[in-house]
């Protein structure tokens, strides 16, 4: 590994923001929330999907073939985005997945929803593996904090609006119109990145690392489904999970194993080797996904089992945990943007997500709804410094070269934390749960539901606390307006590897090569 606060060179975004870039933007950003929105929308449509369709024991399959699906084609989307070109790649994608949504709406059966599902996961692994490295591409370092705003707002309105759409459009229309209501703007998302997203569109002759591509689809599959598995359809010590978590652990080996030797590897190990901030960034991603997904889980359970509030306002119970982070982020990036310095958010960050889900770990059944609000407002601080910052430091630990396939890993990250964390935290609810007394004690269930929400609360504190001493360890290099960043003082800078053509290690391609090509995808 390099010095510690050296940088590979290439790490940088273009020498200069293009002037159309907030509406490039916003096109990006239209692409996401379509991903976004989508699983929550159809979630809250299922109970009627079910009751049209039928097939209930087939249910949860509806939302695991979709996530599984995302998450093992988002670092496959990613490096063909670096191989071929991040334009045709995130336009392909978002095709692939207004396609999909179009067949689920039609769909006339359970079994033809789920593979249909399937379909559209397959686009939006393509999504979120190619936002976040367009932003690396056309945004330089120290301006990324301007932008940060932007995608806190969408994950935000996809986490609160997903669930009021949903029971809007299931209320008023066919539940078809779950899915048909991407057509418009997948449409829109389309038509206005191709006549507004201008990037180096790269012509490179590689091979493609299939046996790559298979190890880790076969890894993130077992991964994906122990975790959704364990502790509900079988015990965390059964032989399925067991078995799953054999497969994971010698797919994974194998994986890294031929990263090592292939010319063009799917997920470049260097990303991981190159500098200490990049594996520091995919403990706070991994962590901040955990969070997400546990609260946006368990937060409104709480609030409607425990607390009486209503499950239709579900998606606004969010409000005082969302709305912090879209404030702190844009405050934070604006702030970083401003200094280029940015170490002291993610340590703050996740010292107030210790601090908030510490806190929401002491509910009980008499916890009012304003005071879990309160709380929820530190966790929602905490995610604000935490979880877009996470993705400049990554984003500034990488080349160029690599950025999608970077990135692509830290959507990944993102995933699967949320994946495990709702499966331990699925696990330690259930077991609460289920030692309550017989039907008809409901004092004694509520008690059992809130100390499920306690237990769940408290493993992501100790987890935020492993984060929390991470971000400590981050190297913060000032960040510039253009071109590569600046090594921290009297730091060494590694040079880019120089590697043989195809059929040895690839060739690096600096920055400044590939902005100075002429041909503009």
């Amino acid at each position: 590994m390099p010095t510690s606060a050296s940088l590979p060179s290439t790490s940088a975004g273009p020498s200069a923001v293009p002037k159309n870039v907030r509406w490039v933007m916003l096109g990006i950003m239209l692409a996401m929330l379509l991903s976004m929105l989508d699983n929550m929308v159809v979630s809250t449509a299922m109970p009627t999907i079910v009751g049209q369709l039928g097939g209930l024991e087939y249910i949860s399959w509806v939302v695991t073939a979709y996530t599984l699906i995302t998450a093992v084609t988002t670092p496959i989307w990613g490096k063909f985005g670096d191989l071929f070109g991040r334009k045709s790649m995130y336009l392909a994608s978002i095709a692939v997945f207004v396609v999909g949504s179009a067949l689920c709406g039609a769909s006339q059966s359970m079994g033809e929803l789920i593979a249909f599902r399937v379909l559209q996961g397959v686009g939006a692994g393509g999504i979120g593996a190619g936002a976040f490295a367009l932003i690396g591409v056309l945004v330089p370092p120290r301006e990324r904090g301007k932008y940060q705003g932007m995608t806190a707002s969408i994950m935000a309105v996809g986490t609160i609006g997903g669930p009021l759409l949903g029971g809007f459009v299931t209320g008023h229309f066919d539940w078809r119109w779950a899915f048909y209501i991407n057509l418009p703007l997948g449409l829109v998302a389309l038509v206005w990145l191709w006549l507004t997203l201008h990037v180096p569109a790269p012509r490179i002759r590689a091979r493609i690392d299939w046996a790559g591509i298979g190890l880790l689809t076969l890894s993130i599959t077992a991964i994906v489904l122990a975790a959704t598995w364990a502790g509900s359809t079988y015990a965390w010590g059964s032989w399925q999970v067991l078995s799953l978590g054999a497969v994971a652990a010698i797919g994974l080996a194998a994986f890294i194993s031929v990263e090592k030797r292939v010319g063009e590897p799917l997920v470049p190990l260097t990303v991981f080797t190159g500098h200490r901030n990049y594996p520091l960034a995919m403990a706070l991603t991994l962590a901040a996904g955990v969070v997400m997904f546990g609260a946006g889980l368990y937060l409104p359970l709480f609030q409607q089992n425990v607390q009486g509030a209503s499950a239709t306002h579900s998606g606004l119970l969010m409000l005082p945990m969302m709305i912090p982070v879209v404030i702190v982020s844009t405050v934070a990036g604006k702030v970083m943007s401003a200094t280029g310095r940015y170490k002291i958010f993610p340590v703050v960050g996740a010292a107030f997500l210790t601090a908030g889900l510490g806190l929401l770990s002491t509910m009980d059944t008499g916890t009012s709804l304003l005071l879990t609000g309160l709380y929820m407002i530190v966790v929602g601080i905490g995610l604000g410094f935490t979880m877009q910052m996470a993705g400049t430091i990554a984003q500034n630990s990488v080349s160029l070269r690599d950025m999608g396939a970077a990135m692509s890993s830290s959507n990944l990250f993102r995933t699967l934390g949320g994946s495990l964390g709702v499966a331990v935290f699925g696990s330690l609810f259930t077991r609460a749960v289920q030692s309550h007394p017989p039907t008809g004690a409901r004092d004694a269930y509520l008690t059992a539901v809130a100390s499920g929400t306690s237990h769940i609360f408290l493993t992501g504190a100790i987890l935020c606390a492993l984060a929390f001493v991470a971000s400590l360890f981050v190297i913060e290099v000032p960040l510039q307006k253009a071109g590569p960043p600046a090594p921290a003082a009297g730091a060494p800078v590694s040079p880019a590897p120089v590697s043989p053509a195809p059929g040895g290690q690839r060739p690096a391609t600096t920055s400044a090569e590939v902005m100075g090509r002429e041909n503009m995808g």
